[in-house]
């Protein structure tokens, strides 16, 4: 079995690379059982979120014979480490042989999720952010930001990159590692400005009261909403739901664990059927994307096990050779 750490995962995989290995992915699809989610109290009146994520090759939508992969992700989320300086998610992935259920991976599941998360952002912007998008604002400067910088900016023209986080110190941090890629990339403070001066938006924070506001769109924009991944957090309010066309990455999970969904849909504001497309049908070419330059698109994800399943045979195969 080999052991994966988070260089071997980046030597492993580029945007390009990925976005197109996630595309193929979700056109064959895959099994994925509901994740599991719990909440993990602690002495210290705080909690942990304890995430298990499975997913195997689905042998009859792949037409495939050979023996597939099984994979599984144990992620934990303690939002309270980063006030000790550690990230806040914690990961493995372990991958596993379809046929014998021989370990063949044990991966570095943070950074595998970085790297797919991002991916998964950018096929969706692939879709829907307008071909022109030059003009990227993160919001967030978590360890996300930088890869979904530098995965928006592999799919779109971005030409400037503006970071927002409520900690300007943290947003001038990512900044300058983006400048140090190349990128023209600087700290704003101003963040509703800065959402309407903008072509895409993209979103990793946990936090629980809307960020982007919709009555600051402007027409043509794309939103990304990355970070809520619980029916409590929001990264956009209302009026973002309503202005925009709103996809998701799967049905089933963002109608039941992001917030930027179940609210609006349990306040009436936003309706199952409203929900355009999730990525099976954009990749599948079963639903549009974006219909017209001017038009408003939302995306939120919540991550799905197929993403990991396939990020991580990718770096499987690439790291064995």
């Amino acid at each position: 079995m080999l052991t994966i750490p988070a260089a071997e995962v980046d030597r492993a995989l580029s945007f390009g690379y990925l976005v197109d290995t996630l595309r193929d992915a979700f056109r064959k699809g895959a099994v994925q059982p509901v994740r599991h989610h719990h909440s993990v109290e602690r002495p210290d009146g705080a909690a942990s979120t304890l995430l298990l994520m499975p997913a195997w090759t689905d042998f009859m939508a792949a037409g495939t014979s050979d023996g597939g992969h099984i994979g599984v992700k144990v992620v934990t989320v303690s939002p309270d480490n980063n006030s000790i300086g550690k990230p806040a998610v914690m990961g493995l992935y372990l991958l596993l042989d379809g046929r014998t259920g021989e370990p063949r991976a044990l991966i570095d599941g943070q950074r595998l999720t970085q790297w797919r998360t991002a991916a998964a952002s950018a096929l969706a912007a692939a879709y829907l952010a307008r071909e022109d998008a030059s003009r990227l604002l993160v919001i967030g400067a978590g360890a996300m930001a930088p890869f979904l910088a530098r995965a928006h900016a592999t799919v779109r023209p971005i030409r400037h990159i503006a970071i927002w986080n409520r900690t300007s110190a943290n947003a001038e941090s990512v900044a300058a590692s983006l400048r140090a890629d190349g990128h023209d990339a600087r700290a704003v403070e101003d963040l509703d400005a800065a959402i309407g001066d903008t072509d895409i938006i993209s979103a990793a924070t946990i936090s629980t009261s809307p960020l982007v506001r919709g009555e600051r769109l402007r027409p043509g924009t794309h939103v990304d909403l990355v970070g809520g991944f619980t029916p409590q957090m929001r990264e956009a309010d209302d009026d973002a739901i309503r202005r925009a066309r709103v996809f998701v990455d799967t049905r089933a999970g963002a109608t039941r664990e992001a917030g930027d969904i179940v609210q609006p849909l349990q306040s009436g504001v936003l309706s199952a059927d409203a929900i355009q497309a999730d990525l099976f049908e954009l990749a599948r070419g079963e639903r549009p994307g974006r219909r017209s330059p001017n038009e408003i698109t939302l995306f939120k994800s919540v991550g799905a096990a197929i993403e990991d399943l396939a990020a991580g045979i990718a770096v499987f195969r690439k790291t064995a050779g």
